[in-house]
């Protein structure tokens, strides 16, 4: 329980680290930025393959396929429901504030961008938690490590804009800090739940799994390769996904 109570502060902490580098790099470059979440994309890439899909495989006996297909799914699905019934991480990035000069107007458009990253933490939280079901707490810590690096740079992003519409610096690391813990609640909860009944644990790593594959494809990726960096991003996400393959063949 230590290790998992750690493991979802430390999940938790990288959204605040970020948030910090944030206050020091006012303009991350989006070159370094890209970099990094296409490592952490890879690493993503083959923890849900490896550490969370695999595993509900062979843990969901005769009806195994379509258990691990129809939880894949509904976690995409989950994650689909969200950006409708949030406003969408990308548009949200892109809002021209020289449009909207009333600082009200600025404001409520910013905390809407956080609140959708907050949001976007929760799943990713639950995933953490779940990765600790499959038996290899190796295997866990690498999908929470790709989930932390992950939250470095999304910790970056959101600084900039609620500085430039005013809010305070002490509420600006607070409302960080909050999108923090959203996803330490989101990695014990989901811990919890596979730990409670055995039954559910091939469904939750598929769902869990399928989380990832969605945010992976529908905002990490598209992100990475928005700036001119395509072929740059591609090689760091194709080295996240060899180093996971790395440690799970020694360590796991």
């Amino acid at each position: 329980m230590e290790i998992v109570l750690l493991t979802a502060l430390g999940v938790g902490g990288a959204t605040v680290i970020g948030a910090l580098l944030g206050f020091a790099f006012k303009k991350m470059t989006h070159t370094f930025s890209d970099i990094v979440l296409s490592f952490a994309a890879g690493v993503m890439l083959s923890a849900a393959v490896i550490g969370l899909i695999l595993p509900s495989l062979e843990k969901g006996g005769k009806f195994a396929v379509p258990i691990t297909i129809v939880g894949v799914f509904c976690g995409a699905l989950a994650l689909n429901l969200i950006d409708r019934l949030v406003p969408h991480l990308h548009r949200l990035v892109g809002v021209d504030q020289e449009s909207h000069p009333e600082r009200t107007d600025r404001v409520s458009k910013v905390m809407l961008f956080v609140l959708a990253i907050a949001i976007h933490n929760f799943p990713e939280g639950i995933a953490a938690g779940v990765g600790f079901g499959s038996g290899s707490s190796a295997e866990a810590l690498t999908i929470a490590g790709g989930i932390a690096l992950q939250n470095i740079p999304e910790g970056m992003v959101i600084i900039a804009p609620m500085l430039s519409a005013g809010i305070r610096k002490k509420r600006t690391l607070l409302v960080a800090v909050g999108t923090g813990l959203v996803e330490v609640v989101g990695t014990l909860l989901g811990y919890f739940a596979v730990s409670l009944s055995s039954a559910i644990l091939p469904f939750a790593l598929a769902f869990a799994g399928g989380t990832m594959l969605y945010i992976i494809s529908d905002e990490m990726i598209p992100e990475t390769h928005a700036h001119g960096n395509e072929r740059g991003a591609t090689y760091a996400l194709l080295v996240g996904f060899c180093l996971m393959l790395l440690v799970d063949f020694y360590i796991g």
